[in-house]
């Protein structure tokens, strides 16, 4: 019989060997897996006895100092040293090779697998079923046998991490008692050298200032509005108030929370320091103590003074204010620099120079040659070399610049924005102003008396005979005069006139305070020298050197050689001089077919002018010649009109003064026909820097601020307590303070500026002055507010 696609089943017998096979096989992973999971054990017992040897080892050698050592008393040591014989004990016993093999019979896990393979092949074929199909039973049997297995190795595993605990518990016990014992030596090494004792201190004092800075309370209301009644000060000074009100004022502010601020701000051995009846200096505790305890520190204003100085107040300080720098070749340029050096030379007092700091485009049109500066540190450098040169000393004095813009019309430097917030508080003692009419004409800032002790104006130019030879002079200059009392009289203390040519100002004495340059006096050192041994000191005749302008003399010279041209027949005349009208004096010159011969300017001390017997300066617009203080200090003929501005140098024999035209041509004869007289020591003093200083001091009183009656120096702050205890104001300091205060409001206004002939711009620097000089933008230092 033929079976169609049908293959034969197999007997019950052979499906039984094939399932007791596949059993077989199974349990046989079953006890490889427990056999690899043992040997793992093992292995891991094996490690943990190597880290326990070295921790025990680790343990051991840390112990071994405090054994030893008998500078540290811990109660921990006695401990240590008891369960030391038992430690070396159980190391002994640790380290034999047969402690790990107990441990491990002891510990390890024993495999419990009992297996009766002829109950199970019974129990599988009895349940397998006629058709010799295994039964769902059958099935579900070896499910829960393998579920059996699993549950039995599961809890080997919990009962070998119970019997690995004890283990893990000396572990952790001797990493703790490493970790003390290594803290008790390195603490009780800090006990040793009393480091512990220290640190408490120091965290004691913290803790201390802390809470002394934690308690101060805040300012109130009282408290602020009388700090600003007291800031307001030369507010209520321009506006002709009392100082005493407003010490009334800010006394009974502080007097209702006196006592209980200073006993929250200040100690008593503070509070016995200040008088009951000083307000003012409690209030500064007060205002000092809240700020300190905020961490507050002011370090100074916005001027470029990026390096913090130390100052020393046992000296006075000297601010030297002018309108001019070099390399422009003029009087404000020259004077005050040599005042400076001078002053600063006796070590004394210190001395600031504070110059106007022109944009390159400026530049171009003031300095001669070409000559520009990208910095004010090349600038400085460049005037630093010049002084020193000529004066033989280190000029020990700090220069400092100001914004400042060049008015082509004027031919002069104007100062943009308030120029005395460029001199620090600290250092704002004594000004010097140099041409004060010149520096305040648009002047829109803090008066110059309010901040400094005293101030000292030096008047250089006589700008009335300027403006009187322009169109509608006459009206300018009433008004320019005007003016000039006005601003004088507001910002200064004195002034000083170096001759009568200037107008009378309020306050005003005359005395010339200039000197020659040392260089002028050696070089008549010379040649004094030469015409003692027989030489030919002067082989050259006459010649006059100014900046060709108009109104430093040229006109009048002109006029004089075109009136007596034919008297001075022969007479030839070299003129050294640069400036704006100079094609315009050689056109006129020519014209008039005058005998001068025009040359390049240059400096009056160069070699080639020491030839000059004669130096001719007939200006009548100068206020004190520099050119003609320095041909006299060479030991030349000086011939100059008889006017106030050669008041000075009419002591001297060699100079030859004229009142008329005709005196003019006698003088020059005079003088082209004899030899000059050598300048005697007294008069070589008389025209020296150091004379020169000594008069200023004495003349401007700056000596009596500088020193008391026993002639010792005073201190800046000697000098303000004294000024703050001075009596009331009489009538005319406020109507000075009037004055400064109706100048400050209309220079702050552009279109009086303008009217007044104010360059625009000027109340304020621009944006290349801020660039230049490292300052605040202009719109952050003025801001303008709008809606």
């Amino acid at each position: 019989m033929i079976n169609l696609g049908m293959e034969p089943r197999p007997p019950a017998s052979e499906k039984a060997e094939k399932a007791l096979s596949f059993i077989s096989r199974g349990w046989r992973e079953v006890r490889d897996s427990a056999g690899a999971d043992l040997q793992l054990m093992r292995a891991r017992a094996r490690s943990f006895k190597s880290l326990a040897d070295r921790e025990l080892e680790n343990f051991l050698n840390s112990a071994a100092p405090f054994s030893s050592s008998s500078e540290v008393s811990l109660p921990e040591l006695d401990f240590v040293k008891r369960i030391q014989p038992k430690i070396s004990e159980f190391r002994l016993a640790h380290s034999s090779p047969d402690f790990s093999r107990k441990v491990l019979e002891k510990w390890s896990p024993r495999p419990r697998i009992c297996i009766d393979l002829s109950a199970i092949r019974d129990a599988i074929v009895s349940e397998v079923d006629d058709s010799g199909e295994l039964s769902d039973f059958g099935r579900d049997g070896l499910r829960r046998r393998r579920r059996r297995v699993r549950l039995r190795e599961r809890e080997g595993e919990r009962e070998q991490g119970k019997e690995w605990e004890p283990i893990r518990m000396l572990k952790m016990r001797l990493k703790e008692f490493e970790k003390k014992s290594q803290s008790i030596e390195i603490f009780g090494g800090f006990k040793s050298i009393d480091f512990m004792e220290k640190m408490k201190l120091s965290l004691k004092s913290i803790n201390k200032e802390h809470e002394g800075t934690k308690d101060v309370p805040p300012l109130d209301v009282t408290e602020l509005l009388a700090y600003l009644v007291r800031q307001s000060g030369p507010l209520f000074d321009q506006l002709g108030l009392k100082r005493d009100i407003c010490d009334k004022i800010v006394e009974t502010l502080c007097s209702r929370r006196r006592d209980q601020l200073m006993s929250h701000s200040l100690s008593a051995q503070d509070m016995s320091l200040l008088g009951n009846d000083n307000i003012h200096d409690e209030l500064d505790c007060r205002i000092a103590s809240v700020l300190q305890s905020t961490g507050h520190n002011y370090e100074g204003g916005f001027w470029a003074d990026f390096v913090k100085r130390d100052t020393d107040d046992s000296k006075r300080h000297v601010a030297i204010v002018t309108t001019a720098s070099l390399p422009w070749m003029t009087g404000t340029a020259v004077n005050p620099l040599f005042r400076a050096a001078y002053l600063a030379k006796s070590a004394k007092q210190n001395v600031t120079l504070l110059v106007p700091w022109l944009c390159k485009s400026d530049q171009e049109l003031v300095y001669p040659n070409s000559l520009t500066f990208s910095s004010p540190e090349e600038q400085e450098t460049y005037i630093r070399n010049w002084v020193e040169e000529r004066v033989g000393f280190k000029a020990d004095f700090k220069i400092s610049f100001y914004p400042g813009k060049f008015a082509k019309e004027r031919r002069s430097i104007i100062p943009a924005g308030d120029t005395t917030q460029f001199i620090s508080p600290h250092e704002a003692d004594i000004a010097i102003l140099e041409e004060p009419e010149h520096l305040n004409w648009y002047h829109h800032g803090i008066r110059w008396t309010d901040k400094f002790n005293h101030v000292i104006g030096v008047v250089h130019t006589n700008y009335l005979e300027y403006i009187k030879r322009e169109k509608f002079g006459a009206f300018q200059a009433f008004l320019v005069k005007h003016i000039n009392n006005w601003v004088t009289r507001a910002y200064c203390h004195k002034v000083l006139r170096l001759s009568s040519a200037t107008q009378d100002l309020p306050k005003s004495v005359i005395c010339n305070v200039h000197g020659v340059n040392p260089k002028f006096l050696k070089i008549g050192e010379k040649i004094a020298a030469e015409r003692e041994g027989g030489q030919q000191a002067f082989s050259k005749g006459a010649y006059f050197l100014g900046k060709m302008v108009w109104a430093k003399g040229y006109s009048e010279l002109i006029d004089l050689l075109a009136k007596h041209k034919n008297d001075l027949k022969g007479f030839k005349l070299d003129v050294y001089g640069n400036g704006e009208d100079s094609q315009e004096i050689q056109s006129t010159a020519r014209k008039l077919e005058l005998n001068l011969n025009f040359l390049r300017g240059r400096d009056h001390a160069d070699d080639s002018l020491h030839g000059y017997k004669v130096f001719v300066n007939p200006s009548v617009s100068d206020v004190l010649c520099t050119a003609t203080a320095e041909a006299l200090a060479m030991g030349k003929f000086v011939i100059c009109a008889d006017h106030p501005s050669n008041e000075f140098f009419r002591a001297f024999p060699n100079c030859l003064t004229y009142k008329t035209s005709e005196d003019f041509v006698a003088r020059m004869e005079e003088a082209l026909s004899n030899e000059p007289q050598p300048l005697t020591p007294e008069q070589r003093y008389t025209l020296s820097w150091e004379a020169a200083t000594q008069r200023f001091l004495e003349t401007s009183e700056l000596e009596k601020v500088l020193f008391n009656n026993n002639g010792e120096s005073t201190t800046q702050n000697n000098t303000r307590k004294m000024k703050k205890s001075a009596s009331m104001p009489g009538l005319s300091d406020v109507l000075d303070g009037g004055l400064a205060f109706a100048h400050y409001c209309l220079t702050g206004n552009e279109f009086l500026r303008l009217c007044t002939g104010a360059i625009p711009g000027t109340r304020d620097y621009n944006k290349q002055h801020s660039l230049d000089l490292h300052l605040l933008p202009p719109q952050v230092q003025n801001p303008v507010y709008g809606w």
